[in-house]
């Protein structure tokens, strides 16, 4: 097996759950990549050790993908995608980052949890107050009305500022993923 199909095969598996269409389009511009080489009268083997490491490429790949995916539409699963994609290219980072961000995303899933208790529990309270038979509440119906709107919109806040916490931490570690992929693109130019 030459040293084109070797690559090409390297990088097909790295690529790996991304669209078919995705993995052809990559798969052809290297392909051109090896014609244009050949054409200029370079190896194979010269031609696949200028590209680099197949493998590097398809993290790239992947991780500019996610990103992609992410901002075209933000949904759960582009959000993994990214998260995934970002932290495979940034791989000798996981050390410092995913400590860091397993906090913050631990602390976040804390609140959003307790902003949809508060939430539940303001909601269920509603009717209750409406009738004035709130357990042990000694107040008229209008302060338990209060009381359980006010409870039910303030964890519908503490969830909405979760998921703009969310939202606004995930587009960090995407800068910062881009940032990462610059100076790795800078530290060995291929």
């Amino acid at each position: 097996m030459n040293s084109r199909q070797m690559f090409l095969d390297q990088l097909r598996a790295g690529l790996k759950g991304l669209p078919r269409s995705v993995v052809e389009d990559i798969l052809a511009e290297y392909t051109a990549h090896f014609d244009e080489g050949r054409a200029a009268g370079r190896s194979d083997g010269e031609i696949a050790a200028a590209l680099g490491d197949p493998g590097r490429l398809a993290r790239e790949v992947r991780a500019e993908t996610g990103v992609r995916r992410w901002e075209d539409e933000r949904s759960l699963s582009n959000a993994l995608g990214a998260i995934v994609g970002i932290l495979g290219l940034a791989a000798l980072d996981l050390l410092v980052v995913l400590p860091v961000l397993m906090t913050v995303g631990s602390v976040d899933l804390a609140f959003f949890i307790v902003g949809i208790c508060i939430c539940l529990a303001g909601s269920l309270m509603l009717p209750f107050a409406l009738i004035n038979i709130l357990p042990g509440f000694d107040g008229d119906w209008l302060q338990g009305l209060l009381i359980s709107l006010g409870m039910a919109s303030g964890g519908a806040s503490i969830v909405a500022v979760c998921a703009l916490f969310t939202i606004g931490t995930l587009n960090l570690l995407i800068r910062y993923g881009r940032a990462h992929y610059r100076l790795i693109a800078k530290a060995n130019p291929s």
